[in-house]
C-alpha cells in the first residue's frame, strides 16, 4: 500500500506532499483513492455521530466530546481487538493525549487487554491515517442526502466493511 501511495500522491498532486483528505480531495482522486486500496487486506468499522441530535452540556467542550466520541468507537470495536495498537491522528496538547490514552484504556479495557498502547501521529506523515480519513469520508458522505451520489464512494470500499453504527440512532 504505500508505494502505490506514493505514487498517487504524486500523480494527484503534481509531485508535492500534500495528503489525502476526503473533503479536500475532487471526486476523482477519491474514486481512483478509494479503487486503489480496495484489493489490500483490511477491515473497518465506522462510527457515525449525528451531531444535530445531541444535546446537553457535555457536548459543548471539545476534550471530554472527543474522549466520549472515541470510547463509543472503542466498545463498538472491542469485540474485533486484542491487545491493540490503536493509532489516532494528532490533536491536542500533549497532556490531552496522555489522558486520552489513559481514558480509553480504563474505560475499554475492562474485559482483558483489548487496547495494548495509543499512538498519536501526525497524518501527512502516515498513510494509514490517510486511508482512515478516506474511509470516514466516504461513509460521512454515503449519509447526506443532500450531495449526488451519497453512496458512490462508500460502495468501492464496501465489501472491507464489519460494521457502521450510528449514534443517536436517527
Amino acid at each position: 500500500m504505500r508505494q502505490k501511495g506514493y505514487e498517487l500522491r504524486a500523480e494527484c498532486f503534481r509531485g508535492s506532499s500534500r495528503e489525502f483528505h476526503f473533503n479536500k480531495c475532487c471526486d476523482d482522486y477519491r474514486e481512483r483513492f478509494l479503487t486503489g486500496i480496495r484489493d489490500h487486506d483490511f477491515l473497518y468499522l465506522a462510527f457515525v455521530l449525528n451531531k444535530s441530535k445531541l444535546y446537553g452540556p457535555g457536548f459543548a467542550y471539545k476534550e471530554p466530546f472527543y474522549k466520549f466520541t472515541a470510547k463509543l468507537l472503542f466498545e463498538n470495536a472491542a469485540p474485533h481487538l486484542r491487545e491493540a495498537s490503536v493509532l489516532i491522528d494528532r490533536s491536542g496538547h500533549r497532556e490531552f493525549r496522555k489522558q486520552l490514552e489513559s481514558y480509553l484504556k480504563r474505560k475499554i479495557n475492562t474485559d482483558g487487554e483489548i487496547i495494548r498502547k495509543v499512538k498519536t501521529e501526525a497524518s501527512h506523515s502516515n498513510n494509514l491515517l490517510q486511508v482512515a480519513d478516506m474511509i470516514c469520508g466516504a461513509v460521512a458522505r454515503s449519509f447526506r442526502e443532500d450531495r449526488k451520489s451519497s453512496e458512490r464512494f462508500r460502495r468501492l470500499v464496501a465489501h472491507r466493511e464489519l460494521d457502521v453504527q450510528v449514534w443517536p440512532r436517527l
